[in-house]
């Protein structure tokens, strides 16, 4: 009976016992765990207290990525005796160097090592992966007394055209006996020297006192633990003026459910005046709909007398002459709600994990009360409230705006990061909106959205694409993986050349598409969207046996694009490229070039003649050291031609318009490339080799559901993304992707449409409101509505 034990009753049934619910989490952890989790970044290094019994797992994510690690001593010496084993002081280069750098991590490790008494000149540690480690690769110690821990993954840069790459190392460590963590010991490092350090125990609440241009730190010390935030001017409580946060009004300012860092992140009280705004955002999901908890709550569910945030608030805010209240509105920051689609409230465990946060920066003097909610009757806190956890911090901090973005499901949070073009941009902008982890511009002051259009279509735009995910894959069996993981024929690939291909699981639907670069007979680029697309790959690797690694270089490579007919007169006399190279005017269609801006010993670049706008275009990726003078000189070459800065807004004009997939929009994992509309990277015929899903695909070629087609639509009304389309009162597809032409005069679609009706001429019917209560005429057209033979990229 599948392992679990069974009685039969007299009558000879049989009885099972009773079974206790399963619920997967990956990577959230449970809430007292003994292990905690680490990250060295690639290039970084992490200092941390170790104590006698601890275990320490170092783990190579992603293979050929060398360690280095020492202990230092209560006695402020490195002693290899801490980690049994025998410390070298040429195996810790990487480590000094790391420690030499001028940035905020290794200025704040220098400045705790100085405190032992440890010259960085002293160090010696151990050195160990690298070389051919594989990923995943595993090094074990015990640590056998006191002291800190100091560990690095160094690398060196990364030039455009190699592929010496740093990547991340892992570390867990597993506390003696398994013994759960303390509270000082989840908690995570401070932002910066704390003005106050507030622990908010479970099931309680705390008032403070925070002055303008001060930063509010709350923490979800152990994860899935809700707490309720609420705001008062002081300047108003000393006039007898309660005039809390309210989340009615902060909606209704921001067009939003609640603030996130951005443009939309402020939170006002009832006087329209703005008391908080929110700087970062590691968690992304929280409420503004409901009230804090409170005791008629309780009593209906049937648990009279319950403490409550409400009573809590009450008590907490009392010596600051605040009036209590029946239930206090709030930011429920933690707290997992939505509305769905029956309009129905609904709530579920937190998204937060051990040591998440969102930082608020007061824009007045404040009063502030946070609670601990006590919520134990429900998933609101994981059925088991735990604490919080307060920091404040000075005005004169220094914090960028960031959200969370997760690599996986598994993976730490990254903040969002600024390009290395970023700052060249941002005086062009204020409005960047995030994607992907990064800020990207959304529109350009100057111009704006249609602007920057008519500038790519008869001139030249210069577009920040730096988000694109880049990973190295190199190895003897480089090729042999690529030719099983994707579905264009590798095989047929030279050095120089790149080709654009869809990434499939077994079933067929997508994983991601993108382009290969390949850079040698066993290097290889593949650049996409999304960050799976490279674990796939390595999963894969490891999985057949594969001599062949795959590193992420997203960080070492970062990219603008310059698109438009006058592209290669911009770029054309910029570049020196050597003699075995292609100049950037002779560069043909999915070609690349490997050059230097200027000359001999400028900065290293790869060009590439590739777009994402169906015009002649290329690519240009460089270090992110060198990002200004790669933007200066494409900047001061290509004004005279009208040149202009192009954002988001305006790329999806002319990606719509040309018939390019995005990614979670025109394609997912339960589409394949054919209903995608790229049925082209699919070569069935003439690709021998196996691939993954070529026989899915092969079965859904023959038994098509759906078509990708375009859609003229007869009408100025917005048309948008997931709008249902009908014949009659049957649905029969759904819009991917639209917007309003400025070159066609009218508004254009991508859609996918039972095959059945996907025929060039039939007319549909876009649903609005309910789908039923108003239609947009629309009919079908051929997918790509500019230039769909592609002569202008080709020219």
């Amino acid at each position: 009976m599948s392992g679990i034990d069974t009685i039969a009753d007299r009558r000879g049934r049989v009885i099972r016992p009773p079974r206790a619910s399963i619920a997967l989490r990956p990577g959230s952890g449970p809430k007292t765990a003994a292990m905690e989790r680490y990250r060295i970044r690639g290039g970084g290094s992490l200092l941390l207290p170790v104590a006698p019994g601890d275990t320490l797992v170092f783990i190579d994510k992603e293979g050929l990525q060398p360690c280095e690690a020492t202990f230092i001593s209560e006695a402020g010496k490195c002693e290899g005796a801490g980690l049994g084993v025998r410390f070298a002081n040429d195996a810790s280069g990487g480590l000094r160097s790391i420690l030499a750098r001028e940035e905020t991590g290794a200025r704040r490790q220098r400045a705790a090592l100085l405190k032992t008494g440890l010259e960085i000149s002293q160090l010696a540690a151990i050195r160990f992966f690298g070389g051919g480690s594989r990923a995943g690769s595993r090094a074990e110690f015990v640590v056998a007394a006191p002291g800190l821990l100091l560990a690095g993954a160094p690398g060196e840069r990364m030039e455009p055209d190699g592929q010496a790459v740093a990547t991340e190392i892992e570390l867990q460590i597993t506390r003696i006996a398994g013994a759960p963590r303390d509270y000082h010991a989840y908690l995570p490092e401070p932002l910066a020297d704390p003005l106050q350090d507030i622990r908010i125990d479970a099931a309680t609440a705390k008032a403070y006192f925070v002055r303008a241009g001060e930063f509010i730190q709350v923490i979800d010390v152990f994860g899935r633990q809700c707490t309720d935030f609420q705001a008062f001017s002081a300047r108003k409580l000393d006039k007898g003026l309660d005039l809390a946060l309210d989340a009615t009004v902060t909606r209704t300012l921001l067009g939003r459910s609640y603030p996130i860092p951005g443009l939309p992140s402020k939170a006002f009280d009832r006087d329209f005046e703005p008391l908080v705004e929110v700087v970062q955002d590691t968690v992304g999901r929280h409420d503004a709909f409901a009230t804090a908890c409170n005791s008629r709550y309780y009593d209906d569910m049937g648990y009279p007398g319950h403490v409550n945030c409400t009573d809590n608030f009450n008590e907490a805010l009392a010596p600051y002459g605040i009036a209590p209240r029946k239930g206090w509105e709030a930011l429920n920051y933690f707290y997992n709600t939505r509305v769905d689609d029956h309009n129905q409230l609904y709530l579920d465990e937190p998204w937060s994990r051990p040591g998440d946060y969102v930082l608020m920066r007061a824009l007045t003097d404040i009063v502030c009360v946070s609670s601990s909610c006590p919520d134990d009757i429900d998933p609101a806190n994981g059925w088991t409230p735990t604490d919080i956890h307060i920091r404040t911090f000075s005005a004169q901090e220094k914090f960028s705006r960031a959200v969370a973005y997760r690599m996986t499901p598994d993976a730490p949070a990254e903040l969002t990061r600024e390009t290395a073009f970023h700052e060249r941009l941002s005086d062009k902008t204020r409005d960047f909106i995030e994607y992907r982890g990064y800020w990207l511009p959304n529109r350009f002051t100057a111009t704006g959205p249609i602007e920057e259009y008519w500038a790519c279509r008869e001139a030249a735009a210069l577009i920040d694409l730096s988000p694109l995910r880049k990973f190295e894959v190199t190895g003897p069996d480089a090729e042999a993986l690529l030719q099983y993981c994707l579905t264009r024929d590798v095989r047929k690939l030279t050095t120089g050349q790149v080709v654009y291909s869809a990434m499939c699981y077994e079933h067929g639907g997508m994983i991601d598409d993108g382009t290969l670069f390949r850079l040698g007979d066993h290097n290889f680029r593949w650049i996409g969207g999304d960050d799976y697309s490279g674990v796939w790959l390595r999963e894969v690797a490891e999985k057949k046996g594969f001599q062949a690694w795959v590193r992420s270089s997203t960080d070492q490579l970062h990219n603008i694009a310059v698109q438009g007919p006058k592209s290669r007169d911009i770029l054309k006399d910029i570049f020196w490229t050597a003699p075995r190279q292609p100049e950037i005017a002779d560069l043909e269609w999915f070609r690349f070039s490997v050059a230097r801006i200027g000359h001999f010993e400028g900065p290293p670049v790869v060009v590439s003649r590739t777009g994402y706008t169906g015009e002649l275009g290329y690519e240009i990726f460089c270090h992110p050291k060198d990002a200004a003078a790669v933007f200066d000189a494409v900047w001061t070459a290509g004004e005279p031609h009208g040149l202009r800065p192009m954002g988001l807004q305006a790329l999806d004009m002319v990606r719509i318009e040309a018939g390019l997939i995005f990614a979670h929009y025109d394609f997912g994992d339960q589409t394949d490339p054919f209903e995608a509309g790229i049925g082209f990277t699919v070569p069935l015929k003439s690709k021998q080799d196996d691939f993954i899903g070529r026989d899915a695909l092969i079965r859904r070629k023959d038994n098509p559901r759906v078509r990708m087609v375009g859609l003229d639509v007869a009408s100025n009304e917005a048309v948008s993304h997931g709008d249902p389309l009908f014949i009659g009162r049957a649905q029969v597809g759904v819009v991917t992707s639209a917007t309003a032409s400025p070159i066609l005069g009218k508004t254009i679609a991508m859609a996918r449409v039972d095959v059945t009706h996907a025929l060039v001429g039939a007319e549909l019917e876009i649903g609005k409101l309910d789908g039923l209560q108003k239609r947009i005429p629309a009919v079908i057209v051929p997918l790509s509505h500019y230039d769909p033979e592609k002569t202008r990229p080709r020219a």
